[in-house]
């Protein structure tokens, strides 16, 4: 493993890129964006995610920009498991709701509708959920991924305005509220994209201390 100062973030959604940039504080590496990097938009990013795992996913990603680069590149693919869904929509958390929704109210609040409809009528205790983040590394020479996860449960109505995506019907045992109501920061300490990028920066850590001792 060959370290350098950049470190391509593969993701184009600029909710990703800034937790990811604010998760991941490595002395020595500088997280760089597809845009910052150069890298134009390819039909074919639509098609990468196609596996039956978050960990399978995040590699393709990783491995298809790091390929394209020769940058040093980190990718995650993450999502929301519902008990009652038996583990849905997992892979397919972005993609959940119907087209028509979609089109309707956005994207976000077209899943958070989408998953209330589907919940309807689920007692509280059967509505257990977990969100799962994997993020894979590749520079061409080295290659692993990271997992990171939080358990929680499905509100019965979304509340509060903050993060993005589920946040607002994910309930965090722990605080009683759901990560929409949370501060940043309580999201940054318990989320499964902050595990996982911790769990990144240790590995990363380790490896150029390892390599250093060997120069």
């Amino acid at each position: 493993m060959t370290f350098g100062r950049e470190l391509l973030v593969a993701t184009r959604s600029r909710h990703k890129l800034r937790e990811l940039r604010e998760l991941i504080n490595l002395s020595g590496f500088q997280l760089v964006s597809l845009d910052e990097a150069g890298v134009p938009e390819n039909p074919i990013e639509e098609h990468l995610e196609v596996y039956d795992t978050f960990e399978k996913n995040a590699r393709a990603k990783a491995t298809y920009f790091q390929r394209s680069t020769l940058m040093p590149t980190i990718a995650d693919d993450s999502g929301l498991c519902v008990d009652w869904l038996d583990g849905g929509p997992g892979v397919r958390t972005k993609r959940f709701a119907p087209d028509e929704m979609v089109e309707r109210y956005g994207r976000d609040e077209a899943n958070n509708r989408y998953l209330l409809e589907r919940l309807k009528g689920v007692p509280e205790e059967e509505r257990g959920a977990h969100y799962r983040c994997a993020i894979a590394y590749e520079d061409g020479e080295a290659s692993f991924v990271v997992e990171g996860m939080v358990e929680g449960r499905i509100a019965a109505e979304p509340s509060g305005t903050g993060g993005f995506g589920y946040d607002p019907l994910f309930v965090v045992p722990e605080y009683g509220k759901t990560f929409g109501v949370l501060p940043p920061e309580v999201k940054a300490e318990l989320s499964h994209r902050s595990r996982a990028a911790r769990a990144l920066a240790e590995r990363l850590r380790e490896e150029k201390l390892q390599e250093h001792r060997s120069s």
